[in-house]
């Protein structure tokens, strides 16, 4: 028999959860240059595709996957501001691609803003990793973006 249902405790209540009903976070994995973020969402045959990006670094994912139409979503709010006319995304059988543009040219300390230890599904992109101080020797991450981009996928969502 499985169990769907865990408790959640509070300092003034005991909640109880379906566990059925609460979203995942897929892994996520995140690679800078001075005047942009590639962020890959690692999700295979993701469907129902939701994504908004704001100016001020607000960065929201949903996706549901697999047989059971499991729900899975990222909510970020990411180092700096962003130039969402200028970011685009691109969705594949594997995963969801972004090139996000960052409203200032500028190294970040790192992805989002909250400090100390970053969530355990959030990792590091080694394979489009530039260091900062070799940036202008090429390796550029290889992507196709097509046509697809926030601002249309952004009116679809709201």
């Amino acid at each position: 028999m499985q169990r769907h249902l865990s408790f959640c405790f509070s300092d003034s209540e005991v909640i109880l959860v379906d566990r059925r009903k609460m979203s995942r976070h897929p892994t996520v994995k995140w690679a800078q240059r001075s005047d942009k973020v590639y962020i890959t969402v690692e999700l295979p045959d993701a469907e129902d595709v939701k994504l908004k990006l704001v100016p001020e670094g607000k960065f929201f994912f949903s996706a549901t996957s697999g047989a059971s139409k499991t729900q899975y979503e990222v909510d970020l709010d990411l180092f700096d501001r962003v130039d969402v006319n200028e970011s685009k995304a691109s969705v594949s059988s594997r995963c969801v691609c972004y090139l996000v543009k960052k409203a200032e040219s500028k190294w970040w300390n790192r992805l989002i803003k909250q400090e100390g230890k970053p969530p355990v599904y959030l990792k590091v992109d080694w394979d489009k990793w530039v260091d900062e101080d070799e940036e202008d020797k090429g390796g550029e991450a290889d992507m196709d973006f097509g046509d697809f981009d926030f601002n249309l996928e952004r009116r679809r969502v709201m």
